[in-house]
């Protein structure tokens, strides 16, 4: 691909990000309403426009930290032209639809970070990547899941202590209207960080065709795109991997459904005001392990949480692979 790209190439590149950002909320959809529909607190087709809305307004609430990291921070910017770009998005969305269809919840997060990579070294090879900023996504996968784990038992320890003397109806009442608030957190941290990920990717394709000037920046017709492909995503739902995530890891409460969902929007929280790009997938996992693990261990399907370990294992290699041979395959059709 040229290094100068015409109108309809550069629109059709933007289209093909924009695609991303809504199989992201498609794929994703589950991480923000798993619990609170495993929990019976809202009806499926309720919770999708309940996360789909807090989806949309996290520009509002967060910076663009995330956006500036994968922008600049994965691969070298000056390796990035349209070819690495399209490249990206497409081994990005084919790990997407084959884990989507197997029911997987794998990270699209990591996807994106993985196609990147992948799209960037079949061009430049290891010199493509920034080393600091990809090493920071990859501890991410370990302490994402971690944080979440150990914030989610945490606050099941403390909510079972200060509702000692409630009756379990009282409790579960109380809890089945807080966890309004929790997904609506969830959602939010979701929206704030995942959103900012085709922000970037947007941001430093414009950035590398000169229409952002000489400073990476990403414009506010970028941010309302991404965050309204997202919120659409999620109203299109996600059935098969709610069912993995809400109803197969254990059986959830409406007290730790809103244990997981605080958990994990605490976690996202910190990650996106420090730039960091995590997985939802891998932040709302580990609290909904956390909390059954905290009532016992047993109560965990480990074969289940084990098989979704394996899939973040191979994430980004997987289409980092399928990035690379997109990237030679559109090399040889060019010469």
């Amino acid at each position: 691909m040229d290094a100068a790209l015409g109108v309809p190439v550069l629109v059709g590149l933007i289209a093909v990000a924009l695609l991303f950002d809504f199989l992201n909320g498609l794929h994703d959809a589950a991480n923000s309403i798993a619990t609170i529909v495993s929990t019976r607190v809202l009806r499926p087709q309720f919770a999708v426009f309940w996360a789909a809305f807090f989806n949309f307004i996290a520009f509002m609430v967060f910076g663009l930290h995330v956006a500036q990291t994968i922008g600049t921070g994965i691969i070298d910017p000056a390796v990035v032209d349209a070819q690495v770009i399209f490249a990206a998005l497409i081994g990005a969305i084919v790990w997407n639809l084959v884990t989507w269809g197997l029911g997987i919840p794998s990270s699209s997060s990591h996807a994106l970070i993985g196609g990147l990579v992948g799209g960037g070294m079949a061009k430049a090879g290891i010199s493509a990547a920034v080393w600091s900023g990809l090493s920071k996504a990859v501890l991410a996968i370990v302490l994402s899941p971690l944080v979440g784990f150990l914030l989610a038992m945490m606050l099941v320890a403390i909510v079972s202590w200060l509702s000692v003397r409630s009756t379990p109806f009282a409790v579960d009442r109380a809890f089945r209207i807080l966890q309004f608030a929790s997904a609506s957190l969830y959602s939010l941290g979701h929206g704030g960080n995942d959103a900012q990920k085709t922000m970037g990717i947007i941001a430093v394709l414009l950035y590398s065709q000169g229409h952002l000037g000489s400073e990476f920046s990403v414009p506010f017709w970028v941010v309302l795109s991404c965050q309204a492909a997202m919120a659409m995503g999620t109203l299109m739902g996600g059935w098969r991997i709610v069912r993995t995530m809400g109803l197969r890891i254990t059986k959830l409460t409406p007290m730790q459904g809103f244990c997981a969902e605080t958990g994990g929007a605490a976690t996202l929280f910190m990650a996106t005001f420090l730039g960091v790009p995590v997985s939802t997938t891998h932040t709302i996992t580990g609290a909904i392990v956390g909390v059954g693990a905290a009532r016992r261990v047993s109560a965990v399907r480990w074969n289940v949480a084990s098989s979704i370990v394996y899939a973040w294992v191979i994430t980004i290699p997987a289409s980092a692979i399928v990035a690379a041979l997109t990237w030679w395959a559109v090399e040889l059709f060019l010469r």
